[in-house]
């Protein structure tokens, strides 16, 4: 049992590490096309990001809180030592 996660860590490095490869060159290849990219769309862009981030942290913080509030609801000791 000890080769197991050993092997998944190597697969998963290997996998991400080509995923993430292939992403960047495609990435730098889609730079090299010479399409000009207007400052107002890369500024409407990264304000969509931002929100999404922002929504995406504030539903996980809700989701924690729900989860400790059925947690206690069901009896169970979620204090911290």
């Amino acid at each position: 049992m000890d080769w197991v996660p050993i092997v998944f860590i190597t697969f998963k490095v290997a996998v991400f590490g080509t995923g993430m490869f292939f992403a960047i060159k495609w990435h730098y290849d889609q730079g090299k096309k010479g399409k000009p990219i207007e400052r107002r769309a890369v500024l409407r862009t990264a304000g969509k990001v931002a929100l999404f981030a922002v929504i995406f942290v504030l539903l996980a913080v809700a989701l924690l809180l729900a989860t400790f509030a059925f947690g206690k609801k069901l009896g169970l000791d979620l204090s911290f030592p």
